[in-house]
């Protein structure tokens, strides 16, 4: 699967549950949206991720990339009621960092 380098190096850095390195992978103003929140900004995304790494040690597994629409498929597993589960990651992409990301069910 070609994935952007991005991409790929935020599936690393959710596996290695590096809140630090996953947040470096937005640019300053992105914005995430899952579980129906909306988190603004890498130090906002970083404590969301932080939290929810801590909470749910949740790993990421690449089934598929849409390249024309930059959505990914992956399975999740972790502490989360129902893992594993396939969830889509909606990218918006921006100067090689992550602008938004939308994780839908």
């Amino acid at each position: 699967m070609n994935l952007p380098n991005i991409i790929s190096e935020l599936v690393k850095a959710q596996n290695e549950f590096n809140s630090a390195a996953y947040a470096n992978c937005f640019a300053e103003n992105a914005e995430v949206f899952d579980e129906g929140k909306t988190h603004n900004g890498k130090a906002e995304i970083e404590s969301w991720i932080d939290k929810a790494n801590k909470d749910y040690k949740a790993s990421m597994k690449p089934l598929d990339y849409n390249e024309s629409e930059n959505i990914l498929s992956a399975e999740a597993s972790g502490t989360f009621p129902g893992s594993p589960i396939v969830l889509k990651y909606h990218f918006q992409l921006s100067d090689g960092l992550i602008q938004s990301l939308k994780i839908t069910g």
